[in-house]
């Protein structure tokens, strides 16, 4: 099974993962970083990654 990591480092904030994420529930969930709150709803579509502007998130 494939789960979002978030690059806390690169990350800014900018909440695409969140809005990208066809999962419901939201596998994401965006305070001062993108954090992962739900990773067994993740339908490894690959949306996340493809979209990250700062190419923080990979599935692994």
């Amino acid at each position: 099974m494939l789960v979002p990591v978030v690059n806390q480092e690169t990350c800014i904030a900018c909440a695409t993962c969140y809005e990208v994420c066809p999962a419901v529930p939201k596998v994401f969930e965006v305070t001062d970083k993108s954090n992962v709150v739900n990773p067994d709803a993740c339908l490894e579509c690959g949306a996340c990654e493809e979209n990250c502007p700062t190419s923080s998130i990979r599935l692994v």
